[in-house]
């Protein structure tokens, strides 16, 4: 039996990341894309519970089927964010439980703190809390720069559907997800394990023209690396052109700063 990959992303199922994701590992899995029907970025985890989800099977993207067994892919639309994709997926719409789980390719990169924002990461965390191995994929992009200009290479897309065969042979560690970023690198140079980079977003609002008056801002922005002469975090990967991969565990208590709390009410008290 070929193993199954569920499939989803921020960007929608028209997105040309998702695509060449699909593409490339739909050469060796049964693949099942199910991908919200337009552009949800920056839903992180949200999940919909104020009005009913749906989906939609699809026969085809606009430009057709990736280069594999038609047989082999299903695409659906769903009117949710990306949790909500992955959770009707895993409930309603796969016929067992998926061997691994892939969130991407995402346009714009999710490294440093984007990851708590990001949909794409926020549908790998959902994966991880299932006990599904599950990755998120994402491409760095300057501002103005489109995924159609800057592709992810055929060697890249290689090295990833390699990485996807062993997750699935081997697994990951308990509790453990991975968000990847892809610099826009001209080929394949390699893996880079690494941790978050400190960061921070700035001036991240511009006016906007409402059309009753009131006062109205887009959301923008402008991103520092607090630490640029940093060797081990997942931007100074991206500038040296390598894979960024970084291991995210579902535990968000700091477990280092437990002491220091318990000194903190034991001087208080």
């Amino acid at each position: 039996m070929l193993p199954l990959i569920l499939i989803t992303n921020d960007d929608g199922y028209q997105a040309s990341g998702i695509q060449a994701l699909a593409s490339a590992v739909a050469s060796f899995a049964d693949v099942y894309v199910v991908a919200p029907d337009g552009p949800r970025s920056g839903t992180a985890c949200a999940i919909t519970c104020t009005v009913p989800v749906s989906f939609s099977p699809l026969e085809s993207w606009p430009d057709g089927y990736p280069s594999a067994d038609a047989s082999r892919f299903h695409l659906f639309a769903c009117s949710g964010t990306p949790v909500d994709c992955v959770k009707l997926a895993l409930e309603q719409i796969l016929p067992r439980r998926p061997d691994l789980i892939l969130s991407g390719i995402n346009h714009g990169d999710n490294a440093s703190v984007s990851a708590h924002y990001s949909g794409t990461i926020g549908a790998v965390l959902e994966g991880c809390m299932k006990g599904i191995p599950s990755v998120g994929v994402s491409l760095y992009l300057k501002r103005g720069q489109r995924y159609e200009d800057y592709p992810v290479g055929s060697d890249t897309l290689i090295a990833i559907t390699r990485l996807c065969q062993r997750i699935i042979s081997t697994g990951l560690p308990s509790d453990v997800c991975l968000n990847i970023n892809l610099p826009t690198a001209h080929a394949f140079r390699g893996w880079q394990v690494c941790r978050q980079a400190r960061g921070q977003w700035s001036a991240e609002w511009v006016s906007a023209t409402h059309p009753f008056g009131q006062r109205a801002f887009w959301l923008t922005g402008t991103f520092t690396d607090l630490e640029p002469e940093a060797p081990d975090t997942d931007f100074s990967a991206l500038r040296a052109g390598y894979c960024s991969i970084v291991p995210l565990h579902l535990d968000l208590t700091a477990h280092q700063a437990k002491a220091q709390i318990e000194s903190l009410l034991n001087t208080a008290s």
